[in-house]
C-alpha cells in the first residue's frame, strides 16, 4: 500500500459521533479522507480536524449503491461507521445495519480496498433486540463480501457529544428523581478517542484479517455505577430509582414517542436485558483495545473533562451538590 499521504480513505457515517473522533484520528496519521454522508453541507465541521484540501466531504445513501461505489472511487481502504440506535422511516435497523454495510463490503470488495467494519458488542443473530440482530447480519453480509475485513465491536461509547453520559447529565439537571432503567446490567463504557484509534489501527492493517475486535474501557459498571459516576461528576445528588424490566419494558412503548432525552424504544430496552462487556474468548485471543497496544481511559478519568458544564457552578467551583 502507498505511503499514507497518497492513500485515500473513504469513511462511511464520519459525521457521526464516533465518526469526528475517527476522523480526526485518520488524519493525525497523514491519510487523505473522504466523508461520505447524506448530507455533505451540514458537516462541514469535519474539516479543520486535518490540514487544508486533507478531508473532503461527499452526499452518498448507503441504500442507493451508485453512491457507495462513487464514494470509494480511487480509494484504498473503507471504514463503516453507519447505525442507527433508533428505527424511522425508511432508516430501519436492516436497511442500514444488515443491507448497508453488505452493500458497502460488496463495492470494497469489487476495488479490493481494505475494509474496517465498524458493529457493537451485542451483535447476535439470536438477540431478542431487532438491533442485535441486524448488527449480527450486517457481520455477516461484511465477511460474505470481504473475509479479510476488520469488525470491531464496541461497547457503550462515551465521550464529549455521546447520547449516554451527556443525557444523564442532562436529565439531573431538570428532575430531582433519576429512573434507571436496566440498573444491574452490566457495561464495560469505552471511551470514543480509544475506540477511533482502534478503527486507525485497523485501517493500518495491524488487526488480524477477518478477525471480532470486541472494544470495551478498564471497568466492568452496572447501569446504575455509570449514573452514579456522572452525578458524581456534575456534583448533583439525586435519588436514583431503578426501574423493573417489566415496567421499563411497558413505559417504553409510551416513551418511544418523547423527544429528545426522554426517548426510550421498546427495542432498547432489550438490549438492556443483557450484559454488554467484552467476551472471555476476546480476552483469551488478544482480540481487545488492549490486544492493540491501547491502555484504555476510564469513564471517571475522562468525564469531567467534558461533563463540567453540567455542574450548577461551572468549571470553575466545586462548592458541593445541588
Amino acid at each position: 500500500m502507498a505511503a499514507p499521504l497518497d492513500t485515500l480513505v473513504t469513511v462511511f457515517g464520519g459525521s457521526g459521533f464516533v465518526g469526528r473522533h475517527v476522523v480526526r484520528a485518520l488524519a493525525k496519521r497523514d491519510y487523505r479522507i473522504r466523508v461520505a454522508v447524506r448530507r455533505p453541507e451540514l458537516a462541514g465541521y469535519l474539516q479543520p480536524l486535518g490540514r487544508v484540501g486533507q478531508i473532503h466531504t461527499v452526499q452518498a445513501n448507503i441504500r442507493n449503491p451508485a453512491s457507495i461505489k462513487a464514494a470509494m472511487r480511487d480509494a484504498s481502504i473503507v471504514v463503516n461507521l453507519v447505525g442507527i440506535l433508533a428505527e424511522g422511516g425508511k432508516q430501519s435497523f436492516d436497511a442500514v445495519q444488515a443491507e448497508g454495510a453488505g452493500a458497502i463490503a460488496q463495492a470494497a470488495a469489487e476495488i479490493g480496498a481494505r475494509l474496517v467494519h465498524v458493529s457493537a458488542i451485542g451483535a447476535d443473530a439470536n438477540s431478542e433486540s431487532a438491533y442485535g440482530r441486524a448488527k449480527a447480519a450486517g457481520e455477516a453480509n461484511v465477511l460474505a463480501a470481504v473475509p479479510t475485513a476488520s469488525i470491531l465491536r464496541p461497547s457503550l461509547v462515551f465521550g464529549p457529544e455521546d447520547s449516554l453520559t451527556n443525557r444523564f447529565a442532562s436529565l439531573a439537571r431538570m428532575a430531582p428523581v433519576m429512573p434507571v432503567f436496566g440498573a444491574e446490567t452490566r457495561m464495560q463504557p469505552v471511551f470514543v478517542g480509544d475506540v477511533a484509534q482502534a478503527v486507525a489501527d485497523a485501517a493500518e492493517g495491524k488487526t488480524k484479517p477477518g478477525a471480532v475486535y470486541e472494544l470495551g474501557g478498564p471497568e466492568v459498571l452496572t447501569m446504575q455505577e455509570i449514573v452514579e459516576i456522572v452525578l458524581k461528576t456534575i456534583e448533583r445528588e439525586r435519588m436514583i430509582l431503578p426501574v423493573p424490566m417489566g415496567i421499563a419494558k411497558l413505559k417504553s412503548y409510551f416513551l418511544q414517542f418523547a423527544p429528545g432525552d426522554f426517548k426510550l424504544t421498546p427495542d432498547q430496552v432489550a438490549m438492556l436485558k443483557v450484559d454488554n462487556v467484552v467476551s472471555d474468548a476476546a480476552k483469551a485471543a488478544g482480540l481487545t483495545l488492549e490486544g492493540l497496544g491501547i491502555a484504555p481511559d476510564s469513564l471517571e478519568t475522562v468525564a469531567p473533562q467534558y461533563l463540567w458544564r453540567f455542574r450548577a457552578t461551572g468549571q470553575f467551583a466545586h462548592n458541593g451538590a445541588n
